[in-house]
């Protein structure tokens, strides 16, 4: 979810409307997924390297994230969203995790939509974690240091890797995002600023994803391009 700020800079407003803005359109996003097909949508919303950004809008962020949490929650449960927030938590404050927590319970029963928001998240020390815990186990299977990754983050139920990842904004990078559950996914780089990405330019997106061949090192198709789990 790349571009909040530019948006809100390119209409002379302050970084933190960009960020309201980019709110509405992750609505949008879970509201659609389900009907093209995605039964779960990782969003990338706050970075462990994003807590070097100034300090008003870090707290600005955090401020958002629970508001969005508080509005929404009822509303993922009428629609059948599971929420899981992954990452660290320890650096986040008492009363935003206690949120957390709380949402997490309230939408465990959904079954739509697993939408997992990336908050303190950072690929990097999730795989140095997860390393750490299996230090003692020689030669670790690929599914055992998974479970492994999964623990680390928080997610829960486990996700499987992503078939899709979406980087908004131009931008033509991974920025530290699921980099071990992105080892075969396809990638889309799309132009549009985050708060004006909508139903259709998702739509658009897995179409394209619906041509690509997908070959996992063979060679010849080896699974259908039916999306599931896309990241964004």
């Amino acid at each position: 979810m790349d571009g909040n700020g530019r948006w809100a800079e390119q209409r002379g407003e302050q970084r933190t409307a960009g960020h309201r803005a980019g709110a509405s359109s992750v609505r949008r996003v879970i509201e659609s997924a389900p009907d093209l097909g995605i039964s779960t949508l990782t969003l990338y919303a706050f970075s462990s390297d994003n807590w070097k950004r100034p300090p008003h809008e870090v707290e600005a962020l955090m401020v958002l994230f629970a508001e969005y949490l508080a509005d929404e929650c009822q509303r993922c449960i009428d629609n059948g969203v599971r929420v899981n927030v992954i990452g660290r938590r320890d650096r986040l404050s008492a009363p935003l995790r206690a949120r957390i927590a709380q949402t997490e319970r309230a939408t465990a029963h959904g079954t739509t939509l697993h939408l997992r928001i990336a908050v303190d998240y950072s690929a990097r020390d999730a795989i140095v974690r997860a390393a750490a815990q299996l230090s003692r186990t020689p030669a670790p299977s690929r599914r055992a240091f998974s479970d492994a990754l999964n623990a680390a983050i928080n997610s829960r139920p486990a996700a499987p890797d992503v078939d899709l990842l979406i980087r908004t904004s131009g931008e033509q990078r991974l920025s530290d995002y699921l980099l071990w559950e992105c080892a075969y996914a396809e990638l889309l780089f799309c132009e549009k600023l985050w708060p004006d990405f909508g139903e259709q330019d998702l739509a658009r997106a897995i179409e394209a994803y619906r041509l690509r061949e997908r070959r996992f090192g063979a060679t010849s198709p080896a699974a259908a391009s039916a999306v599931a789990s896309v990241a964004a």
